[in-house]
C-alpha cells in the first residue's frame, strides 16, 4: 500500500460513491465530539480515505474533532466548511512531484495557477496549498535550489496578496519518490529563506524526514519559522500510528506545540483496519 501514490488512489475511487452519503465509519458509538485541547490543530489528508466521499469524511473528521481536511482539489476547497472545519491544504496547480519548480520551464503554468486558484483558496478560507521541487534528472541540487527559488518569487506576491502560504513539501527519496530533490530539510530551508516571504515555507512531512534524516525534534526545533505544515505518518509502512513502528508521536507533538507552531499537523497515513476507528486513535495521541 506505501507505494500507491495520491494520484492513484484518487482515481481508484468509484466514481458513484461521491454521490451518497454512507452511514459513518467511526467505530467509537460515543456520538459526543472528544474536547480537544486545541495545542495541535489536526487534519485528516483526503488521499488516504478515496473510497469515502469528500462530504463524509469531512462529516467524520469533525466528529473526531479535527479541525479540517487536507489536500482537496480547488472545486472540494468549500466542502469541509459544511461541517464547520477549513480545507487545510489545498491543491492549486503546484506542478507535481517530479516535475514542478525547479525547472524555469515549469514556472509559467504554476503561475498562472497560481493567479487562478489561489484567490479561489483565499476565498474558502483555505490557508494552504502545495508544490513541489521535482525531481533532479541529472540537475545538481544547486542548480535546482536557485531555480526554485526563482519560481517561488515570481509567485509570491499572488500568496501574499491573498493571505495565502505555498508551502514545498519535503518528500523522502530514499524508498518512495526516488529522485526527489527537496529531500532533506536544510536544502528546502535554505532555498525559503532565500524567498524571505511569510506566505512561502515547508510541508514538514514527519513521515518522510523520519526515513530520510531522523533527528525530528531537534530538526523541527530549529526550523520551525520556515514550516507552515505537518504531515503525519507511520514509519515503516505509512500506516497507523502506533506501537508498531519507530515515531514516538506524542513527544513530536509536544516539540510542535512547544515551538510555537499555530498552523495544522494532518494525518497522511494508509489505515490497515477500520479508517475512522484508526484516524480517532491518531487524533487521541497526537492530542498534546
Amino acid at each position: 500500500m506505501q507505494k500507491l501514490s495520491r494520484r492513484v488512489l484518487l482515481k481508484s475511487s468509484v466514481a458513484g460513491i461521491a454521490a451518497m452519503r454512507l452511514p459513518s465509519l467511526t467505530a467509537d458509538t460515543d456520538s459526543a465530539v472528544p474536547a480537544r485541547k486545541g495545542r495541535i490543530h489536526q487534519s485528516v489528508c483526503r488521499w488516504c480515505y478515496a473510497h469515502i466521499p469528500v462530504d463524509q469524511l469531512a462529516d467524520d473528521a469533525a466528529k473526531i474533532g479535527l479541525r479540517g481536511v487536507d489536500l482537496l482539489q480547488p472545486e472540494e476547497y468549500e466542502v469541509p466548511r459544511r461541517y464547520g472545519l477549513v480545507c487545510t491544504m489545498g491543491y492549486a496547480g503546484g506542478g507535481e512531484i517530479k516535475q514542478a519548480l525547479n525547472r524555469v520551464e515549469n514556472h509559467a503554468a504554476i503561475e498562472q495557477a497560481f493567479r487562478t486558484n489561489i484567490p479561489l483558496a483565499a476565498k474558502a478560507g483555505v490557508p494552504n496549498v502545495i508544490t513541489f521541487s521535482g525531481n533532479r534528472g541529472g540537475m545538481a541540487d544547486e542548480e535546482g535550489a536557485k531555480n526554485t527559488v526563482a519560481g517561488l518569487n515570481r509567485v509570491k506576491k499572488i500568496a501574499e496578496d491573498h493571505g495565502v502560504t505555498i508551502c514545498v513539501e519535503l518528500l523522502n527519496s530514499k524508498r518512495d519518490h526516488a529522485d526527489y530533490m527537496c529531500d532533506h530539510t536544510t536544502w528546502g530551508v535554505r532555498v525559503v529563506q532565500e524567498v524571505n516571504s511569510p506566505n512561502v515555507k515547508l510541508l514538514y512531512d514527519i513521515y518522510h524526514m523520519q526515513i530520510m534524516e531522523g533527528d525530528l525534534i531537534d530538526t523541527i526545533r530549529r526550523n520551525v519559522q520556515w514550516i507552515g505544515h505537518f504531515h503525519t505518518g507511520g514509519v515503516p509502512g505509512r500506516h497507523e500510528l502506533d506501537g508498531t513502528q519507530e515515531i514516538q508521536w506524542d513527544a513530536v507533538m509536544r516539540a510542535i506545540a512547544d515551538a510555537g507552531f499555530k498552523g495544522y499537523v494532518a494525518h497522511e497515513f494508509l489505515p490497515t483496519g477500520d479508517p475512522m476507528g484508526s484516524l480517532r486513535k491518531a487524533a487521541d495521541l497526537c492530542d498534546v
